[in-house]
Protein backbone atom coordinates (compact mmCIF):
# COMPACT_ATOMS: atom_id res chain seq x y z
CA UNK A 1 0.00 0.00 0.00
CA UNK A 2 1.45 3.22 -1.26
CA UNK A 3 2.03 6.39 1.33
CA UNK A 4 -0.99 8.11 -0.44
CA UNK A 5 -3.55 5.61 0.39
CA UNK A 6 -2.52 5.26 4.05
CA UNK A 7 -2.96 8.86 4.20
CA UNK A 8 -6.41 8.52 2.63
CA UNK A 9 -7.10 5.43 4.67
CA UNK A 10 -6.11 7.41 8.18
CA UNK A 11 -7.86 10.41 6.74
CA UNK A 12 -10.89 8.61 6.20
CA UNK A 13 -10.97 6.79 9.74
CA UNK A 14 -10.34 10.01 11.52
CA UNK A 15 -13.54 11.31 9.76
CA UNK A 16 -15.47 8.63 10.54
CA UNK A 17 -14.10 8.66 14.20
CA UNK A 18 -14.92 11.91 14.77
CA UNK A 19 -18.10 11.19 12.97
CA UNK A 20 -19.23 8.98 15.03
CA UNK A 21 -18.29 11.03 18.75
CA UNK A 22 -20.23 14.00 17.30
CA UNK A 23 -23.52 11.61 16.22
CA UNK A 24 -22.80 10.27 20.01
CA UNK A 25 -22.96 13.63 21.95
CA UNK A 26 -25.46 14.69 20.01
CA UNK A 27 -27.82 11.94 20.94
CA UNK A 28 -26.82 11.96 24.67
CA UNK A 29 -27.54 15.50 24.69
CA UNK A 30 -31.33 14.79 23.41
CA UNK A 31 -31.84 12.21 25.92
CA UNK A 32 -34.32 12.79 28.40
CA UNK A 33 -35.67 11.49 31.56
CA UNK A 34 -39.00 10.82 32.91
CA UNK A 35 -40.00 12.67 35.77
CA UNK A 36 -39.96 11.51 39.03
CA UNK A 37 -43.37 10.50 40.90
CA UNK A 38 -44.60 9.96 44.42
CA UNK A 39 -47.54 10.19 46.94
CA UNK A 40 -46.13 13.06 49.68
CA UNK A 41 -49.84 12.73 51.29
CA UNK A 42 -53.13 10.43 51.32
CA UNK A 43 -56.23 10.59 53.65
CA UNK A 44 -59.40 8.27 53.15
CA UNK A 45 -61.71 10.04 55.76
CA UNK A 46 -64.04 6.60 55.47
CA UNK A 47 -61.26 4.39 56.92
CA UNK A 48 -60.67 6.99 59.70
CA UNK A 49 -62.00 5.30 63.41
CA UNK A 50 -61.91 8.64 65.12
CA UNK A 51 -64.78 10.30 63.18
CA UNK A 52 -68.22 9.92 64.89
CA UNK A 53 -69.40 9.70 61.15
CA UNK A 54 -67.07 8.13 58.43
CA UNK A 55 -69.05 8.18 55.75
CA UNK A 56 -66.69 10.76 53.84
CA UNK A 57 -66.61 9.81 50.51
CA UNK A 58 -64.06 11.77 49.56
CA UNK A 59 -60.23 11.12 48.78
CA UNK A 60 -57.53 13.60 49.44
CA UNK A 61 -54.21 13.03 48.18
CA UNK A 62 -50.58 15.27 47.33
CA UNK A 63 -48.63 14.32 44.34
CA UNK A 64 -45.27 15.25 44.16
CA UNK A 65 -43.53 15.63 40.42
CA UNK A 66 -40.03 16.06 39.80
CA UNK A 67 -38.09 16.76 36.22
CA UNK A 68 -34.69 15.80 36.70
CA UNK A 69 -33.62 16.79 33.69
CA UNK A 70 -30.64 19.80 33.42
CA UNK A 71 -31.85 21.31 30.65
CA UNK A 72 -35.27 20.14 29.05
CA UNK A 73 -38.80 21.27 30.15
CA UNK A 74 -41.72 18.90 30.53
CA UNK A 75 -45.65 19.32 29.85
CA UNK A 76 -47.98 17.03 31.28
CA UNK A 77 -51.59 15.82 29.65
CA UNK A 78 -53.66 15.49 32.56
CA UNK A 79 -52.37 13.22 35.41
CA UNK A 80 -54.47 10.54 36.36
CA UNK A 81 -54.31 8.37 39.52
CA UNK A 82 -56.35 5.54 40.22
CA UNK A 83 -56.65 3.86 43.92
CA UNK A 84 -57.28 0.17 43.82
CA UNK A 85 -57.73 -3.16 46.10
CA UNK A 86 -54.67 -4.80 44.39
CA UNK A 87 -52.38 -4.70 41.72
CA UNK A 88 -54.96 -6.53 39.09
CA UNK A 89 -56.78 -3.05 39.09
CA UNK A 90 -59.85 -5.81 39.88
CA UNK A 91 -61.94 -3.12 42.39
CA UNK A 92 -61.13 0.59 42.29
CA UNK A 93 -61.48 2.79 45.00
CA UNK A 94 -61.11 6.41 43.79
CA UNK A 95 -60.37 7.72 40.23
CA UNK A 96 -57.93 11.56 40.76
CA UNK A 97 -57.25 13.49 38.39
CA UNK A 98 -54.75 16.62 38.16
CA UNK A 99 -54.91 19.00 35.14
CA UNK A 100 -51.76 19.10 32.63
CA UNK A 101 -49.27 21.81 33.68
CA UNK A 102 -45.59 22.87 31.97
CA UNK A 103 -42.72 22.17 34.39
CA UNK A 104 -39.24 23.91 33.75
CA UNK A 105 -36.08 21.89 33.94
CA UNK A 106 -34.83 20.94 37.31
CA UNK A 107 -37.77 21.78 38.94
CA UNK A 108 -40.68 19.96 41.37
CA UNK A 109 -44.06 20.68 42.25
CA UNK A 110 -46.31 19.52 44.58
CA UNK A 111 -50.32 18.87 43.38
CA UNK A 112 -53.54 18.22 45.17
CA UNK A 113 -55.89 16.07 44.28
CA UNK A 114 -59.16 14.96 45.32
CA UNK A 115 -61.87 11.91 43.97
CA UNK A 116 -64.91 10.47 45.11
CA UNK A 117 -64.07 6.93 47.20
CA UNK A 118 -66.44 3.88 46.71
CA UNK A 119 -66.73 2.96 50.24
CA UNK A 120 -68.32 -0.22 49.67
CA UNK A 121 -64.67 -1.56 47.92
CA UNK A 122 -62.40 0.07 50.34
CA UNK A 123 -64.12 -1.11 53.54
CA UNK A 124 -63.62 -4.57 51.69
CA UNK A 125 -59.95 -4.45 51.38
CA UNK A 126 -58.13 -6.79 54.24
CA UNK A 127 -57.49 -5.19 57.61
CA UNK A 128 -55.01 -6.09 59.35
CA UNK A 129 -54.73 -4.52 62.60
CA UNK A 130 -56.05 -1.84 61.00
CA UNK A 131 -53.75 -1.39 58.20
CA UNK A 132 -55.22 -1.63 54.62
CA UNK A 133 -52.86 -1.92 51.40
CA UNK A 134 -54.05 -0.02 48.77
CA UNK A 135 -52.36 -0.12 44.80
CA UNK A 136 -52.12 3.50 43.53
CA UNK A 137 -51.30 3.95 39.50
CA UNK A 138 -50.39 6.81 38.10
CA UNK A 139 -50.64 7.03 34.11
CA UNK A 140 -50.18 10.31 31.85
CA UNK A 141 -48.20 11.68 28.84
CA UNK A 142 -45.50 13.54 28.41
CA UNK A 143 -43.82 16.11 25.93
CA UNK A 144 -40.24 17.06 26.30
CA UNK A 145 -39.40 20.65 25.54
CA UNK A 146 -35.70 20.70 24.36
CA UNK A 147 -34.73 23.95 23.43
CA UNK A 148 -37.56 25.57 21.20
CA UNK A 149 -39.47 22.66 20.34
CA UNK A 150 -41.26 19.81 21.76
CA UNK A 151 -40.88 15.90 21.60
CA UNK A 152 -43.75 13.42 20.70
CA UNK A 153 -45.92 12.13 23.17
CA UNK A 154 -44.41 9.63 25.61
CA UNK A 155 -46.80 7.49 28.13
CA UNK A 156 -45.91 7.30 31.73
CA UNK A 157 -47.46 4.69 34.06
CA UNK A 158 -46.09 4.34 37.44
CA UNK A 159 -47.56 2.38 40.46
CA UNK A 160 -46.74 0.69 44.08
CA UNK A 161 -48.54 -0.36 47.11
CA UNK A 162 -49.54 1.87 49.73
CA UNK A 163 -50.23 0.97 53.48
CA UNK A 164 -53.40 2.80 55.05
CA UNK A 165 -53.41 3.07 58.62
CA UNK A 166 -56.79 2.96 61.07
CA UNK A 167 -57.01 6.75 60.46
CA UNK A 168 -57.13 6.31 56.98
CA UNK A 169 -53.97 8.12 56.42
CA UNK A 170 -50.72 6.82 54.66
CA UNK A 171 -48.60 5.08 57.16
CA UNK A 172 -45.00 6.02 55.61
CA UNK A 173 -43.92 9.08 56.82
CA UNK A 174 -41.82 10.46 53.56
CA UNK A 175 -43.59 9.94 49.76
CA UNK A 176 -43.95 6.88 48.09
CA UNK A 177 -42.34 6.32 45.07
CA UNK A 178 -44.47 5.33 42.02
CA UNK A 179 -42.11 2.92 39.86
CA UNK A 180 -41.96 2.47 36.52
CA UNK A 181 -44.39 0.28 34.61
CA UNK A 182 -42.79 0.03 31.58
CA UNK A 183 -38.70 0.00 30.35
CA UNK A 184 -37.41 3.15 30.57
CA UNK A 185 -36.84 5.76 27.70
CA UNK A 186 -32.97 6.45 28.85
CA UNK A 187 -32.47 2.82 28.34
CA UNK A 188 -32.83 2.58 24.38
CA UNK A 189 -30.55 5.63 24.26
CA UNK A 190 -28.05 3.88 26.73
CA UNK A 191 -28.34 0.48 24.11
CA UNK A 192 -28.02 3.33 20.95
CA UNK A 193 -24.90 4.53 22.59
CA UNK A 194 -23.51 1.48 23.23
CA UNK A 195 -24.04 0.09 19.43
CA UNK A 196 -22.24 3.37 18.28
CA UNK A 197 -19.23 3.05 20.28
CA UNK A 198 -19.05 -0.37 18.78
CA UNK A 199 -19.69 0.60 15.43
CA UNK A 200 -16.93 3.40 15.57
CA UNK A 201 -14.11 0.62 17.39
CA UNK A 202 -15.06 -1.86 14.82
CA UNK A 203 -13.88 0.85 11.78
CA UNK A 204 -10.98 2.17 13.33
CA UNK A 205 -9.61 -1.92 13.77
CA UNK A 206 -11.27 -2.72 10.54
Amino acid sequence: MSDSDGGCCRCCCSFIFTLGLTALFMWLSLRTSNPKCSIENFYLPSLDTTLKNPNDTTLNLTLKLENTNKDKGIKYDAVKVAVSDSQNRNHVVANVSVPGFYQGHKKKAKKNGTGTANLTVASQVTSNNGMRVFWVDLSTSVKFKIMFWYTKKHKIRVGANMTVNATGVKVERKGIKLKSMASRMGSFCVVMGSLLNFLVFSLLHF
